[in-house]
């Protein structure tokens, strides 16, 4: 947690100090003269979880202290969230709804925790963030601040005070003298970070309109990306990506890379109704090359290296841990305890995927895991058959008997009543092959 600057300007403001979870853009840097005016002496948190590479971070920071800001704190994250919160994502295969990885869900607990931690440090009365009343992120970072320190007050001003609208909230900026790069003509809300890219707003708010080209920014158009196919090895320890072709590296490097391969050959754009927390559907659009990638390369290691009986069971709990991530629980006992399932499971999920990249999708061509469910003599029909034909009459026996015993007790399918119908067309039709047989 590093301060790059301190300046206090004048006397303290009456209601002391509070801790502005800031990223640079229209909706935080409109609060800190807001909060100002409200009485606060702002210190901005900026938190580097893996936005744009060209971004300056201290150019930010300083933009904040331009603004108003008393303290500016740089809080790289990008290691931690790539080490702890996307291997946890991995291991959950998660994709809310069935669609896409979760992308500012998996950030804003950690975002929280550091926050936190700054309030901790500069005595602050309060945390402030700049989401809006209509979308999830209040509620992860006020259920995360709470669930670390249920003593901080959370603050989230955007969804009381009268800037209700984009183009309010931009006049505003104008009247304070605070810099910003959104515009009424391209007016898209972006977050960014290891993990993938978030945009929504403008003209994807009518879901008749084509997503234009200008709204990506790490995926090149599926139908200019190279002719060629391109092979990647991503090889898996218990569970966690460790290397790329053979070539170890950490997380960060690794899925970085993964964004990077995936991006130029057109794949990872998710175009999506969703379903908010708060209760309403929202067009949104994700760019998530390398996490995809990783997810469809983990699932199918799973499928060769868990029994099915774990993987029906985990399939259920992925589901519940993805929503509830989504709905800003990370800090939960029952998300606690999914993580613990999940760990558990990944025990012998070690092995290699191969994956194909070709003009906008990824497919698995190949896969190997020296501990593994799938055993090739049982499998194959050639020589080398281990499998014991023998032993299938006397399965079929057992594993039919229960039903066996249902239809001896009620004399069969054709004596239930629901079903005599149907029985009666089957064999009426089976009479008339016969008939015509002859």
């Amino acid at each position: 947690m590093a301060i790059i600057s301190e300046h206090i300007k004048g006397e303290p403001h009456s209601k002391g100090k509070i801790v502005l979870g800031y990223s640079g853009g229209l909706d935080t840097s409109v609060l800190i003269p807001w909060l100002q005016e409200e009485g606060y002496d702002v210190v901005a948190a900026i938190a580097a979880v893996g936005q744009p590479a060209d971004s300056d971070i201290e150019a930010i920071a300083a933009k904040a202290e331009q603004i108003g800001a008393v303290k500016s704190y740089i809080l790289d994250l990008r290691e931690e969230f790539a080490e702890i919160n996307c291997v946890q994502a991995i291991y959950a295969n998660s994709l809310y709804e069935g669609v896409y990885p979760l992308l500012s869900a998996i950030s804003r607990p950690l975002i929280a925790k550091h926050l936190v931690r700054v309030a901790h440090a500069e005595d602050a009365v309060a945390i402030a963030h700049g989401c809006t009343g209509k979308g999830n992120d209040q509620v992860r970072f006020t259920l995360g601040i709470q669930a670390l320190d249920p003593q901080l007050d959370v603050l989230g001003p955007l969804r009381y005070w009268e800037l209700t609208t984009r183009s309010a909230e931009l006049e505003f900026a104008a009247s304070h003298n605070v810099p910003v790069r959104a515009t009424k003509e391209s007016p898209y809300s972006i977050d960014e970070n290891v993990w993938g890219r978030a945009v929504e707003c403008g003209v994807l708010e009518d879901p008749w309109n084509h997503v234009p080209e200008d709204a990506w920014a790490i995926t090149v158009d599926p139908t200019q990306a190279p002719d060629e196919v391109t092979e990647v090895v991503i090889s898996f320890e218990k569970g966690k990506p460790v290397a790329i072709d053979g070539k170890k590296m950490g997380m960060l490097q690794l899925v970085q890379t993964m964004n990077k391969v995936g991006g130029e050959n057109g794949f990872g754009r998710i175009d999506t109704i969703e379903d908010r927390l708060v209760g309403l559907k929202s067009r949104e659009c994700y760019e998530q090359p390398g996490a995809l990638a990783l997810i469809k390369a983990h699932q199918h290691l799973e499928k060769m290296c868990l029994p099915g009986e774990v993987l029906e069971q985990k399939a259920v709990l992925e589901h519940a841990w993805a929503k509830q991530v989504y709905n800003g629980l990370w800090y939960s006992p029952l998300k606690e305890a999914y993580d613990a399932f999940f760990a558990s499971t990944q025990k012998t999920v070690t092995g290699e995927v191969r994956l194909s990249f070709y003009k906008g999708s990824c497919t698995v061509t190949g896969c190997k895991a020296p501990v593994a469910m799938y055993d090739f003599g049982l499998a194959t029909y050639d020589e080398g058959d281990t499998f014991d034909r023998s032993a299938a009459a006397g399965f079929m026996t057992l594993y039919g008997l229960p039903n066996n015993t249902w239809a001896k007790k009620v004399g069969g399918w054709s004596s239930v009543d629901a079903d005599k119908a149907k029985m009666a067309e089957v064999l009426s039709f089976a009479s008339a092959v016969k008939a015509q047989q002859a």
